[in-house]
């Protein structure tokens, strides 16, 4: 395992200058995506997927993950949105192709929302569907095709998603605090670890999807024994926020991800 930063921790920063702190605190990887100061051209990467990769290429520095969002909010052309998977598998398409040019191992989706009129297991059901389809298109890439199951989302528990997982043999990017915010405990958690082809990693507690790393109730070693136990060598990126999303506004986004840096370096130390 090792570690990565996403790009959208620092909304105010180019994407060169995020590259050049990830590099700066010896952290050494970066998740690009389509938000901020530091967002990808969305226009440009669905009509010239080689254009942009170069762009990414050019940052000099490993690019582990690409967060795709298909519309412009959590809501619009999610997955669980009936009518709208032939147009996001046009989009996937050219998203798997940029992937593939700029060297990325992992693009991540979202799995999508409980939508007007739908039951939480009705979107359960049209994003399946959904999954499946893109599932089948990702084999021809060398990207692993993976959705984050997050707050707000129709999979908001465990259980849920690994049903999700079992229908339709998406991988996962795993991010305990979505779960520790909706009251989850870690050990609820831990059996998706198997599932992860990428990690974020976040402080968090019941009620607050950000949490201070003191005051959080995640127990980062543990956690990254879990991960290691089930066989992942993948990224664990570093995701302190700044931003509207469940009101993470209030921490010091770069002190955040010392003290989660120098935890996981400690850890890999006394794993050697």
């Amino acid at each position: 395992m090792y570690l990565s930063l996403t790009a959208w921790s620092m909304p105010s920063c180019t994407l060169e200058e995020c590259a050049a702190i990830s590099k700066a605190l010896r952290i050494g990887a970066l998740d690009v995506g389509l938000f901020y100061r530091s967002a990808l051209d969305k226009t440009e990467l669905l009509s010239d997927p080689a254009a942009t990769a170069e762009k990414v290429r050019a940052l000099n520095i490993s690019t582990p993950n690409f967060y795709h969002l298909f519309g412009d909010s959590l809501e619009a052309r999610n997955l669980a949105q009936p009518g709208t998977l032939d147009q996001n598998l046009a989009d996937l398409e050219k998203v798997l192709t940029f992937a593939d040019a700029a060297d990325i191992g992992t693009v991540f989706i979202l799995p999508g929302v409980v939508n007007p009129g739908q039951s939480r297991d009705s979107a359960f059901n049209v994003s399946s569907q959904s999954l499946k389809a893109m599932v089948d298109l990702s084999h021809g890439f060398k990207a692993t095709l993976c959705i984050e199951p997050h707050v707000q989302s129709f999979a908001e528990s465990p259980a849920i998603v690994e049903r999700l997982v079992e229908a339709t043999g998406i991988k996962l990017a795993l991010d305990y605090s979505h779960f520790a915010c909706l009251g989850y405990r870690q050990d609820e958690v831990d059996p998706l670890a198997k599932h992860a082809a990428h990690v974020h990693l976040r402080q968090a507690k019941m009620g607050d999807l950000q949490a201070k790393f003191a005051q959080g109730t995640l127990n980062f070693p543990a956690m990254f024994g879990t991960l290691r136990d089930a066989g992942y060598t993948g990224a664990l990126a570093i995701e302190p926020v700044h931003q509207d999303y469940m009101n993470t506004w209030f921490d010091d986004v770069l002190t955040e991800i010392v003290a989660l840096r120098d935890c996981f370096n400690t850890w890999k130390e006394g794993a050697s």
